[in-house]
């Protein structure tokens, strides 16, 4: 397109042609032929590092998103024998942003909570906070639909 801008130019036509013609801005236009004009056909060449570059690197990226993948340390886990253990009973029981940015910087990998975030919407991993009503410490809690009937209220019958 940009060989073709510089083509259109030699013909005669004005930028607001060349616009029309290739089907982009004017502003665009000029800025080839400007560039052209100055630096002749290694100025229509793409610039490189344009932008930011990446704080961390890929490797760094895969290990945070496998990272997800484990199971938190925190998390309990049922014995053989019946009894509930957590390797750490101190760390996370879920992983959050927060807890997952945490284990990254354990890891050595400098990397914030927003930065995990938007690592996991790029992978299309979808991130809901944690639902902390859901659960409860209490060893007599039942969830909804898991408990006695008793407990349930009786439907009168006809």
């Amino acid at each position: 397109m940009r060989a073709r801008m510089i083509e259109l130019s030699w013909s005669g036509l004005r930028v607001s042609a060349i616009a029309v013609e290739l089907g982009c801005s004017q502003k665009t236009a000029r800025c080839w032929l400007h560039r052209f004009n100055g630096a002749g056909l290694q100025g229509l060449e793409d610039l490189c590092g344009q932008g930011r570059k990446r704080r961390i690197t890929e490797q760094e990226r895969s290990r945070i998103i496998s990272l997800v993948k484990t199971v938190p340390p925190g998390r309990l886990r049922w014995e053989p024998v019946g009894e509930l253990w957590a390797f750490d009973e101190s760390g996370p029981a879920e992983w959050t942003l927060d807890s997952l940015a945490a284990a990254a910087q354990v890891e050595g990998i400098e990397v914030g909570r927003s930065q995990v975030r938007r690592i996991l919407l790029a992978e299309g991993v979808r991130w809901r906070r944690t639902r902390s009503w859901m659960r409860s410490k209490d060893p007599d809690f039942v969830p909804k639909g898991q408990g006695s009937s008793a407990s349930t209220p009786s439907r009168p019958t006809t």
